[in-house]
């Protein structure tokens, strides 16, 4: 293994059009731009990554992914639509990744800060796998999961069941006395916000925050969103009834 410095560390978004909720979902426009770019933009702030990589399907209808990262100069790579833990392992073997940060592409507010520090501590701590959706205390929509390619792998060899193959981590993280994980806690609660994009409302959400937030060229991060929301407390209700879907993407 690398060293921490020398180590390739890749942002890799899980991305497809198919959506049973809001179908496009990842190319709908927001400030001008389809959703996937804003993700991946906001993930190329990230001081720790050395690389971003769109993961998705073979589906024909996912050439429009394929062809969106060839125009914007993406690395891409293309994998099975329901094993998305061998879609990922493929990716990451691919491109040569050490540390893979999963990411998806329905999270166009994720947090290149919250992903560095949550590398920093990683990277300290020498765990498998550290993620900040096991105990939530960040908004929905700001989820990060980081890690090694070798814990990525032995999921992928040894993982059985349909829903771990779905959903690339639950083996990880539900195989304590195999990986050694650990948790990113916000020193605040905000895990009543849903900041995620599954809905007509979700997406009304994003926009507004965008409206007033996006400006070409730069990010704006977690703590601007939520001094919106003191401005504006009536956006807390845009999306509020909506119920998240089980795993996913």
């Amino acid at each position: 293994m690398n060293s921490p410095s020398q180590q390739k560390i890749a942002a890799i978004v899980q991305a497809r059009t198919g959506s049973t909720r809001l179908p496009g979902k990842i190319f709908k426009n927001v400030s001008g731009k389809p959703m996937l770019q804003h993700v991946a933009e906001r993930l190329s702030f990230s001081k720790l990554t050395n690389q971003i990589i769109i993961a998705t399907t073979t589906l024909p209808e996912d050439s429009t992914v394929e062809e969106f990262c060839i125009k914007n100069n993406y690395a891409y790579n293309r994998g099975s639509m329901d094993d998305v833990l061998s879609r990922y392992y493929d990716a990451a073997a691919k491109f040569s990744a050490d540390i893979i940060v999963r990411i998806t592409s329905d999270c166009p507010l994720i947090d290149p800060q919250i992903i560095d520090s949550m590398l920093q501590q990683y990277l300290s701590s020498h765990v498998d796998y550290l993620s900040n959706i096991i105990k939530r205390t960040f908004p929905r929509g700001l989820d990060v999961e980081i890690f090694s390619f070798a814990a990525l792998e032995k999921a992928y060899n040894e993982a059985k069941e349909n829903f771990e193959r779905e959903h690339v981590t639950p083996y990880i993280y539900q195989h304590p006395e195999k990986f050694a994980t650990e948790n990113f806690i916000n020193e605040t609660d905000y895990s009543s916000h849903r900041w995620t994009v599954d809905t007509e409302e979700d997406l009304k959400l994003i926009r507004i925050i965008y409206s007033e937030l996006y400006k070409p060229n730069c990010v704006f991060y977690f703590e601007d969103v939520l001094k919106l929301f003191e401005r504006r407390p009536e956006l807390f209700s845009i999306n509020q009834n909506i119920k998240q879907k089980s795993l996913g993407e």
